[in-house]
């Protein structure tokens, strides 16, 4: 089998950059000649085996690190970007490769241009909305600033994540977080009090009391309440971070607040490297790792699309939630696959069937486009109101790897994993999908001609050429 040649040059440049060392400097110790060197950084040349083995050796360098995930993901972003029809046609995959490889910075800034245009043309078409707003401004939407940060940032927030290992440390049971969270802001003076109401929190700063919904179940409560916590007690922490993402707007700030603070709960109900642990042990069974951290299944999911700390990597996996209507609220990805920036998700794949079986796991093999294959899990997520008058709130998830780590997971087994035939075909959306002859496809792929025949009715009123 061909090895796969790794072409790292931009990380390769940004390490010896970190480490102020010049080109020289960084040759020598690599063992290699300078011109070399030159030669890895421009993408002239792949990382060899002894330049990767010195990266590990001299500098402690985590080798998995060199890895294209970050290339694919800007990859698919300009895929989708360049989709759109002011483009025409779609660049080749191999100059979108060069782009995202050489010049990442460009990619971002070229993304953050076109998402810019998209609003732009948003405004156009809503302009009696726009006129006489002061903030009829061109500017990012805060949702979508803050998405796209936790999203190349890789779901992981290592100096958040560590924190909240920190605090958690020597954890004893499913409740231990929340008794130590509820004593250590009660010894600092905030109150506690649980009423019934349909809001799930609220904290009222000038009575230091923090207000908790008795509606809402044992998880919720114990996530809110350290969400809560995060606010109060990490705050030098958060607004670090903030800094350091230079969020256009106060609302993408807050709105990235919260997120932060989102992370932190989710880090200390489930402490990093136990839960590692617990996952590998368990085979990533989401029921017993709940159970046994005391959280949610959507919880849990998402945990383990975070795994993703240097050197104590868990496995790569894709984490989505959707609504009924198939747009998709949460998407995260550390795989090959990278959901699509606007629009829904593929008809074909198993999270949209999960809201036809509830309280039902469902497993599908499944393989996109690119020919890779992966496992996905789906299953429906009902959020009650408390009370028979308040409304339920209705998603469905989706946990997925690709095929190669299905040993390591509980839902493969009994899966036909050898069998071609098993494995449903799948894409990203319907308008950068390159399958032609899909049953499912609502619209049709933007890159490709149309031939349309007046004469002629098949599956679709069109073929694909």
């Amino acid at each position: 089998m061909a090895i796969k040649k790794l072409y790292a040059g931009a990380k390769l440049r940004d390490m010896r950059q970190r480490l102020a060392l010049t080109q020289k400097a960084f040759a020598e110790k690599l063992g290699v000649s300078l011109p070399y060197l030159n030669q890895m950084e421009n993408n002239n040349r792949p990382l060899s085996s002894s330049v990767i083995l010195s990266l590990a050796q001299e500098f402690g360098f985590d080798v998995t690190e060199l890895s294209s995930t970050d290339s694919e993901r800007l990859i698919s972003d300009l895929k989708e970007a360049f989709a759109d029809p002011i483009f025409g046609d779609i660049p080749p995959v191999s100059d979108l490769r060069l782009s995202a490889s050489n010049a990442p910075a460009f990619v971002h800034a070229f993304l953050e241009l076109h998402r810019a245009y998209r609003q732009t043309q948003e405004r156009l078409a809503s302009l009696d909305e726009a006129l006489g707003r002061d903030d009829a401004r061109l500017a990012p939407s805060p949702w979508e600033e803050v998405r796209d940060f936790f999203h190349y940032c890789d779901n992981y927030i290592d100096a958040v994540d560590r924190a909240a290992e920190r605090f958690a440390q020597g954890r004893d049971g499913p409740n231990w977080v929340k008794t130590k969270v509820e004593t250590t802001l009660r010894a600092q003076g905030y109150r506690i009090l649980y009423r019934d109401d349909k809001v799930l929190r609220h904290f009222d700063p000038d009575t230091k009391t923090l207000y908790l919904s008795n509606r809402a179940s044992a998880q919720t409560i114990a996530f809110q309440l350290t969400l809560q916590f995060a606010l109060l007690s990490q705050e030098k922490l958060l607004d670090a971070t903030l800094d350091f993402a230079k969020f256009q707007s106060a609302q993408a700030r807050s709105i990235a607040k919260i997120g932060l603070a989102n992370y932190f709960a989710g880090a200390a109900l489930m402490p990093y490297r136990e839960f590692l642990t617990a996952a590998r042990a368990q085979r990533h069974d989401l029921e017993r790792l709940a159970g046994h951290f005391g959280t949610s299944i959507e919880q849990v999911a998402h945990r383990l699309s975070t795994l993703q700390r240097p050197n104590e990597k868990g496995i790569p996996f894709f984490f989505v939630r959707v609504d009924q209507a198939g747009t998709i609220t949460k998407r995260h990805s550390a795989t090959r696959l990278q959901f699509a920036r606007f629009g829904g998700a593929c008809p074909l794949w198993n999270v949209h069937r999960a809201f036809e079986t509830p309280g039902q796991f469902l497993r599908q093999l499944a393989e996109t486009p690119d020919g890779v294959r992966y496992i996905s899990l789906a299953t429906d997520i009902t959020k009650s109101g408390g009370s028979y008058d308040a409304p339920v709130r209705r998603f469905a998830i989706a946990l997925g790897c690709e095929v190669k780590h299905a040993k390591d997971l509980v839902y493969a087994d009994t899966l036909d994993l050898n069998n071609p035939d098993a494995f449903e075909p799948i894409g990203i959306s319907c308008r950068l999908c390159e399958r032609r002859t899909c049953h499912q496809r609502s619209v049709p792929p933007l890159e490709r001609q149309l031939a349309v025949d007046v004469n002629r009715r098949d599956l679709l009123p069109y073929s694909v050429n």
